[in-house]
């Protein structure tokens, strides 16, 4: 194991695993696979098994449900569309989302669906790409009229309760165009919405579906093999079921299932906000290759601006204030998730240090029980996914105390 400037120290990386491993032996979480990686050194954690009750043990190779963490990759499809001056970032996207178009706006947040005003200007492709476009979910309000008619439209969630979004997109993209936005065009920071827009604006500039586009221009060139918006049949045994864990006894309720479950098939909409199944090292390539400011070997995959647009802070003043706000205030309800102050493009970027982690880490976590992140002063990448996901704090807790033991174990 390489020291010096670059690497882990061998205590630093123990204390790691004994952490990690105390988890999983706590009963709480069945397993999880760990990746670190700093510079050319990398290190992999495969500890527990896929099912709450035994069965097979985690690998290096099991495919996880990224859920949020899907957001830092799919952002990379719009990237690639502003390198090649398909997309600007102010220009209107009523040109290919016509049902966003003409927009009316609450007065109120939370006030109801038919007390609204004229928005003051179209939505912004860079609206959508910071979720400032004025839509998301609120889970601080879940009674606001708006959050109830994103649920009964079917907008989001599905009979079994499923958030991701089941219609296709050209159904869903309508029965979004029939709501207000919640707030002005570029106002606040809202959450999710905006990545699944994203997709479908994706989609609509290049005459493709979201992930044939991906797969091209991100997902095979870096090598993403076991990446996508579903686990084929002859790698479904990778694909652990999803455990949302009962928040009053802590029973392992199966979410989704492995076989015949929403990652088994092709979705009718491709979540750019939830949607990805992938493992630790196709996120290391993508992750590694924005630290190498786009490249990717003798490959550029992204341009170098566009990497640096992409993963510092891109809110306003006045944005920052909201988003800093929301994070705290919901601290209780995402069990410490969220709290790092800016936004880039699809992914947070911590503008202030209120962890071990330094200022410029960025990244995001997903309610699946899973983390990426990169830093660039360190040279540093971490992923850590499970199966368990955060109806209980208990992954929440296991992903904090990774970044905490992490960080412990860089050797300068």
């Amino acid at each position: 194991m390489g020291h010096g400037k670059k690497g882990f120290s061998e205590a630093g990386l123990r204390r790691l695993r004994e952490v990690l491993t105390r988890h999983v032996e706590s009963g709480k979480i069945p397993g999880l696979v760990a990746l670190v990686g700093r510079g050319e050194e990398t290190h992999v954690e495969a500890i527990g098994t896929m099912r709450h009750d035994g069965g097979s043990p985690m690998r290096r190779d099991t495919i996880f449900r990224m859920a949020s963490t899907t957001k830092p990759v799919a952002m990379a499809a719009a990237m690639v569309l502003l390198d090649e001056c398909r997309l600007r970032l102010d220009d209107p996207i009523d040109q290919w989302l016509p049902e966003l178009a003409d927009r009316r706006v609450l007065k109120r947040a939370d006030g109801p669906l038919d007390d609204t005003v004229p928005a003051r200007r179209p939505i912004l492709v860079r609206d959508v790409l910071t979720s400032t476009l004025g839509l998301g979910l609120d889970m601080t309000a879940p009674t606001a009229p708006m959050m109830t008619a994103l649920f009964e439209q079917g907008v989001y969630g599905q009979e079994d309760g499923w958030l991701l979004p089941a219609p296709d997109p050209d159904e869903w993209m309508r029965r979004l165009g029939a709501l207000p936005l919640m707030y002005q065009p570029g106002e606040r920071w809202m959450y999710n919405l905006g990545d699944d827009v994203l997709g479908v604006l994706v989609a609509r500039v290049t005459g493709r579906s979201f992930e044939e586009f991906l797969r091209e221009h991100i997902f095979e060139p870096l090598g993403m093999k076991d990446t996508g918006f579903h686990v084929p049949a002859d790698k479904i045994d990778r694909l652990p079921p999803l455990y949302a864990p009962d928040p009053q006894t802590g029973a392992f309720t199966v979410e989704d299932e492995a076989e015949g479950g929403h990652h088994s098939k092709p979705p009718a909409f491709q979540s750019g906000g939830g949607g990805l199944d992938s493992t630790v090292d196709d996120y290391h390539a993508y992750f590694r290759m924005l630290l190498n400011h786009g490249a990717h070997g003798t490959q550029r995959i992204l341009s170098r601006p566009a990497v640096e647009l992409m993963t510092t802070n891109r809110l306003t003043p006045g944005q920052l204030a909201t988003r800093e706000a929301w994070a705290r205030d919901v601290a209780h309800l995402s069990h410490g998730q969220g709290q790092h102050g800016g936004w880039g493009f699809g992914m947070a970027v911590r503008t202030y240090r209120g962890d071990y982690a330094p200022i410029g880490q960025f990244g995001w976590d997903g309610g699946a029980g899973t983390t990426a992140y990169a830093d660039p002063d360190n040279q540093l990448v971490g992923i850590l996914l499970t199966q368990t996901g955060m109806s209980t704090p208990d992954s929440a807790r296991a992903i904090h105390d990774f970044w905490t033991t992490l960080y412990q174990a860089i050797d300068d």
